[in-house]
């Protein structure tokens, strides 16, 4: 796997490193070698229902995916280095922030390229109701 640029961790994490090809030696998971650090994050975004950006050993990641996991949702997990998270509001944008100032600081949840927001977003759309059927809504969960 780390000839993909992934490597596994002991906590189902799978880091992904961003770093443009011409600074690491292993080869990319993007097609186009040339891709940003930002266009990764997008096209991320738009490959995964669910998925979450965080900063590694995050523990308010660890309660996400939990959360997540006790609904039977299983979200891909994309661990930042520091010069990656800057990236991270770039990447975001009107478009998938809502208009709003794209600055979501790690962790940050998309499902079905919506950012959700941070752990207490999570929490709020769960105890509302409102996450089960996001989730069935983006093809994560089947009831």
């Amino acid at each position: 796997m780390q000839e993909l640029g992934l490597e596994r961790f002991s906590n189902d994490a799978v880091y992904l490193d961003l770093t443009p090809p011409s600074q690491t030696s292993s080869t990319s998971l993007s097609i186009d070698e040339e891709e940003s650090s930002e266009a990764k994050i997008r096209r991320l975004i738009t490959e995964h229902p669910v998925i979450i950006f965080s900063r590694s050993s995050c523990c308010m990641c660890h309660v996400m995916k939990r959360l997540l996991a006790t609904i039977g949702v299983i979200p891909t997990v994309i661990e930042l280095d520091d010069h990656e998270v800057s990236s991270l509001p770039l990447a975001l944008g009107e478009e998938y922030s809502g208009g709003g100032s794209g600055v979501v600081p790690p962790p940050a949840v998309f499902i079905g390229r919506e950012c959700v927001g941070g752990l207490e977003s999570l929490v709020a759309l769960h105890l509302s109701g409102h996450l089960v059927p996001k989730l069935v809504q983006v093809g994560a969960l089947w009831v």
